[in-house]
């Protein structure tokens, strides 16, 4: 048994949580011309746009109104596309570190900067080491934000830490949020990548989490996230069939209770279409398509393509064959080698 003790965590283990799913409106499957990568929301693009010409004002502003108002998981996506953004176009974020040293949600950016950055680096222990300073800052910025926590975690993953202190980051960040999406995205990265092949694990964790969230809460696609990671592994023992069915039920019932067409909610249908697809479940897979209407996103195409955009286009015209195919709607079994 793999010892996973820093993630052993008291869930709460209530009754399962049972949502009605209600029909997609009838956008269906977009065309391929229509199709666009990574669209910031409505919030997001103007801040983005004003940083391209040079100004930080609109993002610090931006970040300032998430914290204020609690906003962890937009303040989480924000903080990780700003970030992005200033390692492609440094200008603005420079002149946003000159004016706001103390920041706080300077601090947070500059630390998911620094961080990805080291990431990316075959000296990435060295890098880490030294950014560490810089996270601890962040986390001493506003003590209510669980975000520097979250890159705290995937610090941690990077430098390769040890159980005791993972779990002492584990317990800092939910003591500010309990059921924030990327603390537990990054507990269960932690988790995979530290003890190998441990899906059943992985699994477990993330449905104990979504047991324990709300309804409309993005931890309910936490056990997805988890059978996407089963799917394109390809080790460690064989997880049957029915916990990824039912990562993917959970998954669905969110998705019904967000909007539709709309670019917050896409990632989590992007990833849904993908372990739907491997799960033989086309009409699902198609319900998907029309919820998320023009808005793929990099992750999980990103995995299989350096054309993203172009796999899930092809992904798309592949269940529009076979749903016009006889028995194109029929449930598959999952098989972890299949891609």
């Amino acid at each position: 048994m793999v010892d996973t003790m820093a993630l052993q965590l008291p869930f709460l283990r209530g009754p399962r949580i049972r949502t009605t799913r209600t029909a997609p409106p009838p956008l269906g499957p977009r065309a391929d011309d229509e199709v666009l990568l990574d669209v910031p929301d409505a919030r997001l693009g103007p801040a983005l746009v004003a940083a391209a010409r040079g100004e930080h004002e609109p993002a610090a502003a931006l970040l300032a109104a998430t914290r204020a108002a609690r906003e962890w998981e937009h303040r989480d996506r924000y903080t990780t596309r700003l970030a992005a953004f200033a390692h492609a176009r440094p200008e603005w974020f420079e002149a946003w570190r000159a004016a706001a040293p103390r920041d706080p949600d300077r601090l947070v950016v500059d630390a998911q900067l620094r961080v990805d950055r080291a990431w990316r680096s075959p000296a990435r222990a060295e890098l880490l080491r030294e950014v560490s300073p810089l996270v601890t800052a962040a986390a001493h910025g506003d003590d209510r934000d669980p975000v520097p926590w979250r890159i705290a975690l995937d610090h941690a993953r990077g430098a390769q830490a040890g159980p005791k202190y993972v779990e002492e980051l584990w317990e800092a960040a939910m003591r500010r949020a309990p059921h924030h999406y990327g603390c537990h995205v990054a507990a269960l990265r932690y988790l995979a990548s530290s003890f190998h092949g441990s899906h059943h694990e992985c699994l477990d964790f993330a449905d104990r989490a979504a047991q324990d969230a709300p309804p409309d809460s993005l931890v309910q696609a936490l056990p997805v996230r988890a059978a996407f990671a089963y799917l394109t592994d390809g080790c460690g023992p064989e997880v049957a069939p029915a916990p990824l069915h039912g990562a993917a039920e959970r998954a669905m019932a969110l998705s019904a209770a967000l909007p539709a067409a709309d670019p917050w909610p896409a990632e989590q249908r992007n990833v849904l279409t993908y372990v739907l697809v491997r799960l033989g479940r086309v009409a699902d897979a198609l319900e998907q398509v029309r919820l998320t209407g023009p808005y793929a996103t990099s992750f999980p195409w990103d995995r299989f393509s350096d054309d993203p955009l172009g796999h899930c286009l092809r992904v798309r015209d592949e269940l529009r064959g076979a749903s016009d195919r006889p028995g194109g709607g029929h449930q598959g079994r999952a098989r972890s080698g299949d891609h």
